[in-house]
């Protein structure tokens, strides 16, 4: 009974052990900095968020204290003047730092982290670099002329930054357990090998670039969530998307699949790329990305793979897909079988032209008393010039205003409108709002939607000049 009581008491007092160590508790002290208000944020992608606040006391004390440890990932101390220094996040949850505001990083002293010993050791020594890079860069300007000079600077430029990358190196080889090195190890950019000999002789010229991109992600855990609240995450997400991949949806949501697929999908980065590049996309003023905004969410978050999105966000997404999906730039428009102003048919895969213009619009909004105008002139204009036709689509049920207004004004194009509401074209051809105009080829294909009347001549050109006249 007496060794069942101690080990109750042990396990107990155990327990207490560990329940006293969650949470974190962040002691700072500032010196110049006196009854302020003093905020915790961290990184989180491309954005930053505050986590806490503390007021620090007359001598510059500061105390960031919560009950639940904070997920791993840099985190900035922001001052009230908005300067501010970063900290290491991961094991160590409870420490204490000590520094200037003259100088945050040759001042500060750490207390019980060791994670945070070493990164600003760091920062001192990238920093003395920096200070002789800049010092380099300044005598070589100066020595404009004097080509002997200028190359042994350059010679001791390469040899600094030869070193910086041997800090790097050996700390990563003595230290890979430690977050810090994941960190280093995020910001290394693929050694390219020399690129192949072709049949021909010559070396492949795209081989470097595809070699390059195939292996952007080699050194960044896409599994390793402490990243993902780091500066260095969200840069090469971007640079991946925006400048390794071609600006075509095709291409984006190809890089996008390949990146997810790099995940864990009950990680929070898994949770980031998949908000980050559907809301990317659904907000993109460029024409035809919203097919990329389809892709992530018919692959997605309509396919039970986004768990943590509430049912109604989800019939929100599913509405929004099923508005595009029909009118996305590349495909085959939705033929409308309309009525004209003397009630007879017709329909949009009727006209026998190289263009037609597709122009859904309602006599009675403001934007359309301006363009409707202006689109007849460009229509008597380049009728000929382009082969175009356009398709007039009235968008509202008030028959006598429309047959009035075109008695009133001289529209020559295909007047129609949906006199029996049949074919809901507000849906095929997502209008919520007007005037709304859609570019088709000869074929009937989507080429261009929501576009200016301003734009019209020049698309068409640039068109006709990429497809060398085959439309």
């Amino acid at each position: 009974m007496k060794k069942l009581l101690i080990l109750f008491i042990s396990v107990l007092s155990f327990s207490q052990i560990i329940a006293q160590k969650q949470g974190y508790e962040i002691k700072v002290n500032v010196k110049g900095l006196q009854d302020s208000t003093v905020q915790l944020a961290y990184y989180y992608g491309d954005k930053q968020y505050i986590k806490d606040t503390a007021v620090a006391d007359n001598k510059g004390n500061i105390l960031f204290k919560g009950d639940e440890n904070l997920p791993g990932g840099i985190y900035i101390v922001v001052m009230p003047s908005k300067t501010y220094f970063e900290i290491l996040v991961d094991k160590e949850q409870r420490f204490s730092l000590e520094t200037d505001t003259t100088n945050f990083i040759k001042s500060m002293k750490v207390k019980g982290s060791k994670d945070n010993e070493i990164f600003y050791s760091y920062l001192n020594y990238i920093g003395d670099k920096g200070k002789e890079m800049e010092s380099l860069r300044k005598e070589i300007e100066a020595a404009k002329g004097n080509e002997q000079l200028i190359e042994k600077l350059k010679e001791q430029q390469s040899k600094t930054d030869t070193e910086v990358k041997d800090y790097k190196r050996n700390f990563i080889n003595n230290n890979r357990e430690r977050f810090l090195a994941k960190v280093f190890l995020s910001t290394y950019e693929p050694e390219i090998p020399d690129a192949p000999i072709l049949e021909n002789g010559r070396k492949d010229s795209l081989w470097t670039f595809r070699y390059y991109k195939q292996h952007y992600f080699d050194s960044l855990d896409m599994r390793d969530d402490r990243l993902l609240r780091t500066p260095v995450f969200a840069n090469k997400i971007k640079t991946y998307i925006e400048r390794l991949t071609p600006q075509i949806p095709d291409s984006i949501n190809a890089a996008a699949d390949y990146l997810i697929s790099l995940t864990d999908p009950k990680s929070e980065i898994f949770k980031y790329l998949v908000y980050y590049i559907t809301n990317t996309y659904e907000r993109s003023k460029v024409m035809g990305m919203d097919a990329v905004f389809v892709h992530m969410a018919q692959k997605y978050y309509l396919n039970g793979m986004t768990y943590w999105v509430e049912d109604h966000q989800l019939e929100k997404i599913k509405e929004r897909v099923d508005n595009l999906k029909d009118n996305l730039i590349g495909n085959q428009a939705v033929n409308l079988k309309l009525f004209k102003p003397d009630f007879s048919q017709t329909d949009i895969y009727s006209i026998k032209k190289d263009f037609t213009i597709v122009y859904f619009w309602d006599p009675s909004c403001g934007h359309c008393k301006k363009v409707t105008p202006k689109l007849s002139d460009f229509y008597k204009e380049k009728k000929e010039l382009y082969n175009l036709e356009v398709f007039a689509v009235y968008s509202e049920a008030d028959t006598a205003e429309w047959l009035d207004y075109l008695r009133k004004n001289e529209l020559k194009w295909i007047n129609a409108a949906d006199l029996l509401w049949k074919t809901n074209f507000k849906q095929l051809y997502d209008i919520y709002s007007t005037p709304v105009i859609y570019v088709l080829d000869r074929n009937k294909r989507i080429i261009a939607k929501r576009i200016d009347v301003e734009q019209l001549e020049d698309f068409l050109k640039n068109h006709i000049k990429m497809t060398k006249g085959k439309l």
